[in-house]
C-alpha cells in the first residue's frame, strides 16, 4: 500500500438530531483508513442523515433499535448489526426507541479497500451498499478492534489484522445467493466449504489471522484456530497445512516474530516487554527464535536498523 496517502481524513456530510455523545470519539489511523468509536445516547425518533465520498463499514457493538435505509423512500431495515455504504450513497437512520448505543466505523480509501479485499481473493460489488444482521462472530472481532482503538496496546498490526478480518466476515460470500453473515455451506467437519483448491475460505483465513492477532500475547492453540474458522480441528489442520506449507503452529510462531520486529522500532519498549506482548515465554525465548530466522540476536539487529538505539 505505498502510494496510498498516509493523511487519509474521512470526509463525511451529517445532519443529526436528539443524538448526543456519551465519551469522546476515540480513532487510530492505519494505512489508507481511520477507525473511529463513538458512544452516544439518542431519544425516541434520534437519528441522522450521513453522506460520505469514500466507503467505509460500521458495526454496532451493542443491540440497536435503531432503522436503517439507502434510499429516502426505501424500506426501513431493523435488526443490522452492520452495513458497507460505498462512496456517494445517503443513509438515514432513525431510533424506535431511546437508548445507549455504540459503534465502530473504518472509514477507507477506495485504492486501501480494494487492495485489501484482492489479496484475501475477494471480488465483491463495492457499488452496493451491504447490510448484515445479527452475526456473533463480526460483533465480537468488531468489540476487539474497538478495545484496540480505545486503549491501544500494540502497533498498528493487530488494528490492521482485525480490519481485514471484518472485511473477510461482511463481503465473503460462500455460494450464489448467499448473503453476507450469512451461515456458510456445510463441508467435512463443521465449517464452510473450501474454495476450488482446497484450504480455508477468504473469510476463513481473514478471521484466523485476525483472531490471532489479537491475541499475541498468548499461546492460541489448534483447537481455537479452528473453533474460529468453524471447522473441526483435524479438518482445520488439514486445510491449513494443504494451503499454506507449514503448521499452524509454525504460522503462528512466525506471526509473533513479525510483530516482534515491527514493535522493535519502538524505543520505548524493552525486549522484555516485546516478548511478553507477542507470547514468548520470556526475553531468551523471543532471542532465540529471532536469531534462529534472522540470524542475529533482537539488540544486534534492532541497533542496526535503528541507530539511536
Amino acid at each position: 500500500m505505498g502510494q496510498l496517502r498516509q493523511t487519509f481524513t474521512p470526509r463525511m456530510q451529517t445532519r443529526t438530531q436528539a443524538l448526543r455523545t456519551l465519551a469522546p470519539l476515540a480513532f487510530r489511523r492505519l494505512e489508507g483508513a481511520i477507525a473511529d468509536v463513538w458512544s452516544v445516547r439518542g431519544e425516541t425518533g434520534g437519528g441522522g442523515f450521513y453522506l460520505a465520498p469514500d466507503p467505509r463499514i460500521v458495526v454496532f457493538l451493542t443491540e440497536t433499535a435503531m432503522t436503517l435505509r439507502a434510499a429516502e423512500a426505501g424500506p426501513e431495515l431493523r435488526g443490522m448489526q452492520a452495513f458497507y455504504m460505498p462512496p456517494g450513497v445517503p443513509l438515514w437512520s432513525r431510533l424506535e426507541r431511546g437508548q445507549d448505543l455504540a459503534h465502530i466505523d473504518f472509514h477507507l480509501q477506495g485504492a486501501a479497500l480494494a487492495q485489501r479485499l484482492g489479496r484475501a481473493a475477494v471480488r465483491p460489488d463495492l457499488a452496493q451498499p451491504q447490510m448484515i444482521g445479527d452475526n456473533p462472530r463480526l460483533r465480537a472481532l468488531a468489540q476487539m478492534a474497538a478495545e484496540e482503538v480505545r486503549v491501544p496496546r500494540r502497533g498498528e498490526m493487530v488494528l490492521d489484522g482485525l480490519l481485514s478480518a471484518l472485511l473477510g466476515e461482511i463481503f465473503d460470500r460462500t455460494e450464489p445467493g448467499q448473503g453476507p453473515g450469512d451461515k456458510p455451506v456445510q463441508g467435512p467437519g463443521q465449517g464452510a466449504a473450501p474454495p476450488p483448491g482446497g484450504g480455508l475460505t477468504p473469510r476463513q483465513r481473514a478471521a484466523v489471522e485476525g483472531h490471532l492477532r489479537a491475541h499475541l500475547s498468548r499461546q492460541v492453540t489448534v483447537a481455537e484456530l479452528a473453533e474460529v474458522a468453524g471447522l473441526s480441528e483435524s479438518w482445520f489442520a488439514h486445510r491449513f497445512k494443504q494451503q499454506f506449507g507449514e503448521t499452524p503452529q509454525r504460522w503462528q510462531s512466525r506471526l509473533r516474530l513479525e510483530a516482534a520486529r515491527a514493535m522493535m522500532a519502538d524505543p520505548a519498549l524493552s525486549l522484555a516487554e516485546i516478548a511478553h506482548a507477542t507470547g514468548f515465554a520470556d526475553q531468551a525465548h523471543l532471542s532465540r527464535l529471532f536469531r534462529a530466522a534472522h540470524g542475529l540476536p533482537p539488540s544486534v539487529w534492532r541497533r542496526g536498523t535503528n541507530p539511536g538505539f
